[in-house]
């Protein structure tokens, strides 16, 4: 195999047109995935998790968007600092039975309360309904996670 140093750069308005840079005009999914060290216990359970003990937990968060004239369906950077902003700065390094909404802080209450959050946050920045969240998973340990999606969360308002 051989390589070959590119012997152009690329430039806006000489090699490519501004009309060019979104390839097409269908939904797409973009992810961005974080992670965090929090701390907590179970109530009314018997194991060792109703023990004080703590995680380093993964969140994946999933959206979907046509992309605009330059080809991005939202910047990684707004995502990072919405997750940031709604869910990450609250609970790394802290107890999250102190923290969350009174709830059992079971990784399936977290990932409803983590959706509700970030859903709020594309619609107080005029995102929605052009960006939609589709989905967030939980990881609690590197094999184990609870997820919701938009359809899960949708079905459930209308029964």
């Amino acid at each position: 195999m051989t390589y070959e140093i590119p012997r152009k750069i690329q430039q806006l308005g000489e090699d490519i047109e501004e009309h060019q840079l979104r390839y097409h005009n269908r939904r797409v999914l973009v992810s961005k995935e974080f992670t965090f060290d929090s701390a907590h216990h179970l109530h009314l359970y018997e194991g060792k998790c109703k023990s004080l003990h703590g995680h380093t937990y993964k969140l994946q968060t999933i959206l979907s968007g046509k992309m605009d004239a330059r080809g991005l369906t939202i910047d990684f950077a707004d995502m990072k600092r919405l997750a940031k902003e709604r869910i990450i700065d609250k609970l790394d390094h802290r107890y999250l039975n102190e923290v969350l909404p009174p709830m059992n802080t079971t990784a399936e209450n977290m990932v409803v309360w983590m959706y509700e959050q970030l859903d709020c946050a594309l619609r107080e920045e005029g995102l929605h309904p052009n960006i939609r969240l589709e989905e967030i998973r939980l990881w609690e340990t590197p094999t184990s996670y609870a997820a919701v999606t938009r359809a899960l969360m949708e079905a459930d308002e209308n029964e």
